[in-house]
This record gives C-alpha cells, sequence and structure tokens, in this order.
C-alpha cells in the first residue's frame, strides 16, 4: 500500500488549467451526461439506480418508470412493491426502491415536491450523497459541482491532479485547480474521458489529446 501511495504521489501536472481544458475540449467540445432524462426528479432517481449499474441498464427501464411514477408524490404514496416491480432488472432493486421511496418521502414532506438546488439540501435527502448531489447539480440545474465517481478518480490520479483515493480529498483538490466557471464543464468532461478515453484497463492513449502531457507512468502506446 506504501508503495502504490508513494508511486501515485511522485506524479506531478506540469501543465496549466487552460491547456488542460483545451485539449480536453477537442474530445468533448460540448460534453452530455449518458443518463437520460427530462428534469431534476428524473436525473434524481435516475442516479440513484445508476449505482452499480450500468447508464444502458438505466434507461432501457426509467421510460416506463416515469410513466408509471411522473414525480416524486406518486413514488411517496407507492407501496413499495410497486417501485421495486418497476426496477427489479437493475441490481440491488430492493435497497435501491427503498431509498427511492424514502428520498421522494423527504422531497414531499420538506421541499413541497420540489428537487432542492443546493448541495446542502440534497445530501440530506436518503440515498443522496455529495457525488449524486453534485451530479444533479451539474446536470439538472446547471451550478457549479464537483462529481468525482471512479472514472474522475482515475483519471484525476493519472493526470497527477491529485494523490488520495478520498472522494472529499479528491474534490476539494480539483476544486483548487479549476476555476468554479469551469466546474460543471469538466464534470461532465472527466467522466466521459473516463468511460470512453481514459479507461481503467487499457486507456485508449494513442487516441488521447493529453497524452504528452499526461504524467501517468504505464501508458498503453
Amino acid at each position: 500500500m506504501k508503495k502504490k501511495e508513494s508511486k501515485k504521489a511522485s506524479f506531478s501536472h506540469k501543465f496549466t488549467e487552460e491547456e488542460l481544458l483545451s485539449r480536453l475540449k477537442k474530445h468533448f467540445p460540448q460534453p452530455w451526461i449518458d443518463l437520460k432524462f427530462e428534469n431534476p426528479y428524473q436525473l434524481l432517481v435516475a442516479t440513484i439506480l445508476a449505482a452499480q449499474t450500468t447508464d444502458k441498464k438505466v434507461n432501457e427501464i426509467t421510460p416506463s418508470f416515469f410513466k408509471k411514477f411522473p414525480d416524486p408524490f406518486t413514488v411517496a404514496n407507492a407501496p413499495i412493491e410497486d417501485i421495486e416491480n418497476a426496477i427489479k432488472s437493475v441490481n440491488f432493486y430492493k435497497r435501491k426502491a427503498k431509498l427511492i421511496k424514502e428520498c421522494c418521502e423527504a422531497v414531499v414532506k420538506n421541499h413541497n415536491g420540489v428537487i432542492p438546488d443546493n448541495m446542502e439540501d440534497l445530501v440530506k435527502l436518503p440515498g443522496v450523497g455529495r457525488k449524486t448531489a453534485s451530479v444533479i447539480l451539474v446536470n439538472a440545474f446547471n451550478k457549479p459541482a464537483i462529481v468525482v465517481d471512479t472514472h474522475v478518480k482515475r483519471v484525476s490520479q493519472r493526470l497527477g491532479l491529485t494523490t488520495s483515493n478520498n472522494p472529499d480529498k479528491i474534490e476539494k483538490d480539483l476544486s483548487q485547480f479549476f476555476s468554479k466557471e469551469n466546474w460543471v464543464y469538466i464534470s461532465k468532461a472527466l467522466v466521459l474521458f473516463g468511460r470512453y478515453i481514459c479507461k481503467a484497463k487499457k486507456p485508449e492513449c494513442k487516441k488521447c489529446y493529453l497524452v504528452d502531457i499526461c504524467p501517468y507512468e504505464n501508458k498503453n502506446l
């Protein structure tokens, strides 16, 4: 463990924020989120469902789910069995059904059925941590936040932007490197970059516009 940490600690970036952004924008000039949604409520449900499940799978079941449960009120008033049946094809569906119901109950009780648009209120909702809250702030409200998922964690470490494995520390490191006006962009772009370019097992280094400034030692060239 100590060897790994010291190796990560040896990483150091020698690029500026502007240089990194310009290269990321060659890959993703207008980054998107793979989860399909039409409003903050839908994104909240989809993000809870997406834990340890592919976005593709979530997108397959959410249209019928939202037709049956169009808002937090219908979820809050529904029997838990109905919610479970609507999402039973995803991993840990019983746990997720419970979280979605409890979350919607809290939204109805404390926010009149309206999904909050700030970190403080979002993280108080059952099933919503900082990562989920950041996803909602960035993608549903276009508000600055930094999403730290498994892709962002890996990319940040490889680029030498952090030496930590702790999501809160990684978020802090990224918030210090990137200007706040760029948080929305990088939260979307880094997720896509990690998913499609800087992959976990076989990063697409030959296709990467960051390859010559990236300090990662085990490039796939």
